[in-house]
Order: C-alpha cells, then sequence, then structure tokens
C-alpha cells in the first residue's frame, strides 16, 4: 500500500504546485484557462488519438465493460438523485449533486495517471470509461436541467446535446482514432512522433489546470460537499466492482482499470456546467475540492485493492 501510496503521489504532488501557482495568483484565472485550452484541445486529444489509432480494434471495445460501468455509474446517480428528492430539491439541483456522485476526472487525472500506473494497456478500458461519461451522462444532466426547467425535453435541448458531442475534442480524436485502427492503417513515423510529442504535455499540464482551477474553488456546503464525495471515492468505485466482477465480470485487468477510474474525484466540468446554467456553482466547486483532497488517500487504497483481487 505505502508503495502505491508512493506511486500515486507524484500526481496529486503536481496538482497542489498547479494549487500553490493559483492561490498565490503566480499564475492567474486566465493562465489558468488557457492553459486547460492547451490540455483538452492539443495535447490530450493527441494523446487520445495515438492511443486509439495505434491499438487494434478489437483490443479496444469491451462491451461487457461498458455495460458494467455505465449500469454501476447509474445506481450511484440514481441514489443520489432519491436523496435529492427526499430533500426536496428542484431537478436541475438534484442532477447537478447526481453528477458529482457519479463522474469522476477521467479525462485530467485518470488517462494519464492510469497509463502510467497500468501501463499504456489501460488506455483502452480508460477510453471507454470516459466515452461512457461524455456520450451518457453529460447529455443527461443536460436533459434533466432543461426538462427541469421548461417541463419537457425540447428539439432545441437535443441540438444541444448533438451540436455539444460533435464539438467535444475529446469525442473526435477518440472516434478519429477508433476509425483509424478499425481500418488498419499504420500511423506514419512523423504522425507517430508529433502525436507524441503534443500529448506527452498532456500530464503535466492537465495536472497542474487541476490544481490551479482548484484554488478558485470555495469549501462552502461542506456537508453536502462530504456525501457527494463519499458518493464518488466510496460508492462508486464500490458500485462498479460489484458490476465488472460479481454481476457482469469481465476479464481481470479491465476491471480493476474500470474500478481504479470509477474511484476518482469529481470532474471539473461538472462545475462549469452548474456554472453554465446556474445552479448549484457552489455546491458542485465544495464537492470537487473535498473530493479531489480526500482522493489523495481513497484513490491509492482503490488501486492497492484492486491489483491485489
Amino acid at each position: 500500500m505505502v508503495e502505491i501510496f508512493l506511486r500515486t503521489f507524484p500526481f496529486f504532488a503536481i496538482i497542489g504546485l498547479g494549487f500553490w501557482a493559483g492561490r498565490s495568483r503566480f499564475f492567474p484565472p486566465d493562465a489558468t484557462l488557457y492553459l486547460t485550452k492547451f490540455v483538452f484541445f492539443f495535447a490530450l486529444s493527441a494523446m487520445l488519438f495515438r492511443f486509439a489509432a495505434t491499438l487494434p480494434f478489437a483490443e479496444i471495445f469491451d462491451g461487457r465493460l461498458v455495460i458494467g460501468y455505465l449500469i454501476g455509474t447509474v445506481c450511484v446517480y440514481a441514489i443520489a438523485m432519491v436523496i435529492a428528492y427526499l430533500r426536496s430539491l428542484d431537478l436541475p439541483t438534484a442532477a447537478i449533486e447526481a453528477q458529482c456522485a457519479a463522474i469522476g476526472n477521467v479525462g485530467f487525472l485518470g488517462l494519464p495517471m492510469l497509463a502510467l500506473l497500468f501501463s499504456e494497456a489501460a488506455i483502452g478500458p480508460v477510453m471507454l470509461v470516459l466515452t461512457v461519461d461524455l456520450v451518457v451522462f453529460s447529455s443527461l444532466i443536460v436533459i434533466l436541467i432543461n426538462v427541469g426547467r421548461d417541463g419537457r425535453l425540447s428539439f432545441g435541448t437535443i441540438r444541444l446535446i448533438g451540436i455539444g458531442l460533435l464539438k467535444n475534442p475529446m469525442i473526435l480524436s477518440i472516434s478519429g482514432g477508433l476509425i483509424w485502427s478499425a481500418l488498419e492503417m499504420p500511423v506514419p513515423a512523423p504522425l507517430n512522433d508529433f502525436l507524441t510529442i503534443l500529448g506527452g504535455a498532456a500530464t503535466p499540464g492537465a495536472l497542474f489546470a487541476i490544481g490551479a482551477s482548484l484554488a478558485d474553488k470555495s469549501a462552502e456546503r461542506i456537508q453536502i460537499a462530504g456525501w457527494l464525495s463519499f458518493c464518488k471515492l466510496v460508492l462508486h468505485p464500490l458500485f462498479v466492482a460489484l458490476m465488472v466482477i460479481w454481476l457482469i465480470p469481465v476479464a481481470t485487468f479491465p476491471a480493476m482499470v474500470a474500478i481504479a477510474a470509477a474511484s476518482l474525484p469529481v470532474a471539473g466540468n461538472v462545475y462549469m456546467l452548474a456554472a453554465y446554467y446556474g445552479v448549484a456553482p457552489q455546491r458542485a466547486s465544495a464537492a470537487i475540492l473535498l473530493s479531489t483532497m480526500a482522493s489523495i488517500l481513497t484513490v491509492p487504497l482503490v488501486i492497492g485493492w484492486v491489483s491485489g483481487y
């Protein structure tokens, strides 16, 4: 366990460095915004495309893993929604809380960290998890917020979801890489080198950006943030484990990766959605901050557990 903690510590140390840079204003909010854009649109996309294009398509797609992770995540999402309903919250606020409870920072934190901890073989399962989060749950929260406000699902909402998916660079890079892989075309050496160099900036850039963005997060609504962090860091990996180990068993290695991915802290884009729609941004902010701090201990515990099962 100590060895796993020491292996994960450098990742959180870079997050801490970014937090210090943001808190001290050595790295102002504008700089964080542009670093995040660079990682999101260029570095991380290059990494995703290269891995998707160079892995055999048959080794990437695992239907049982997708179903197991999806059902496990839906269970946690539903629990958070029910608890929010019992507290008499409106549908948009309940949706934000459910998103905090079930959607982790797989793109910026999970992808680089799990690839280094479990080897590049983890990229395939992580991309599947990321795709489920982006396609299913990023769409679901938009639907729930708009239905909660308008009382119906309009064509405009469906159009907004479709445009958002088509413009998402992670989805585009994964899809482009999978198409390249399915066509069994070799990646030319100059292109591979270009993607390798650019994608190499994804890990430090993403981790630093996470930390810098946390510097502006508030710690209000601690009780709610604690509940949502518990859902994300404890319940989510447990429900995914229940699915991919016992109820819908998959091979050991992808199951380990999926469970580890489920143990990651709340995704930063939940706050962006909350702020954009003006729905409970403070509680999303607090959940991201608290879950990220707690994950320094919980993520190594989960990884140690799955590594030994």
